[in-house]
């Protein structure tokens, strides 16, 4: 089978772009694998997917795999790629759209320079939604990690996240850590592990262990989840630059309704590959 992609960025994390509204595309997880692997196939952080939407109210409908072929709910950094993919294919001449994911319809929108705008919906709180297993309402939560407790506050930005504040970005245990929160038994659907430094109220520096793909140059949920967590703890304004190895993001929320996240989505190639 030819498949044609397009490969794309948002702040660094890395896209293979499916158009399945004009090809028929069903790929296996092996398939999957094979697209995001580095080596022997394109080479991504995740698999974007568009389709025709089933929801009478969306323009189309974004499915998200991930480099080990799981698909999971949503991806900031991919809802902008999005929009800005189904522009250049002319899928669409609208500047707003609504799209539909496996967390619910949010509406990403073309800016006039050229960045993306996503409204990403509200936080989710609720541990039960999230998934997390805890007895408290608490904002900051002790977890057991390798033998030491970490401070982390758990939510929901349509996917998990569980976010620690570091004193430096740089020397954070991203690589020995990232993977045992991802997997710890408190978290039955896994969990995106976020390490966030507070450079000042207005600014912070991010890395995200992302489940199922491991440490990412950025990632859009976990930094609106770092920017809700440290509202919440009273660290951060409601306006916050985002640094993450791969660039730059900017977060707003108001401390209740939507977040909404504003940065770059890079078109890099189109290709056809055999699988």
């Amino acid at each position: 089978m030819i498949l044609k992609f397009t490969k794309m960025h948002g702040a660094g994390n890395d896209f293979v772009v499916l158009d399945g509204v004009r090809q028929r595309i069903h790929l296996a997880p092996e398939q999957l694998r094979f697209l995001a692997d580095r080596h022997f196939g394109v080479g991504c952080d995740q698999i974007l997917l568009v389709q025709s939407p089933q929801h009478p109210d969306a323009d189309f409908r974004y499915r998200i795999f991930n480099a080990d072929g799981g698909e999971v709910e949503q991806c900031g950094n991919g809802a902008r790629c999005f929009v800005r993919f189904v522009h250049d294919q002319k899928l669409t001449h609208k500047r707003e759209i609504v799209v539909e994911t496996k967390s619910g319809l949010i509406t990403p929108r073309l800016e006039a320079d050229g960045r993306v705008t996503v409204n990403m919906g509200a936080p989710v709180f609720d541990a039960a939604r999230v998934p997390f297993s805890t007895d408290s309402a608490a904002i900051i939560q002790p977890l057991e990690v390798g033998g030491e407790t970490v401070q982390v506050t758990v939510l929901s930005m349509g996917n998990p996240h569980a976010v620690q504040v570091v004193a430096d970005v740089e020397r954070a245990p991203v690589a020995t850590q990232g993977a045992l929160i991802e997997h710890h038994p408190r978290f039955p659907n896994r969990v995106n592990a976020g390490f966030m430094q507070v450079v000042d109220r207005g600014h912070i520096r991010l890395r995200v262990y992302e489940r199922g793909s491991g440490e990412t140059l950025s990632c859009g949920t976990g930094a609106c989840a770092a920017v809700v967590a440290g509202i919440c703890r009273g660290l951060l304004n409601e306006r916050v630059q985002v640094a993450t190895r791969g660039g730059v993001l900017n977060i707003a929320w108001a401390g209740e309704g939507p977040v909404l996240m504003t940065g770059p989505a890079i078109s890099v190639f189109e290709g056809e590959i055999n699988l």
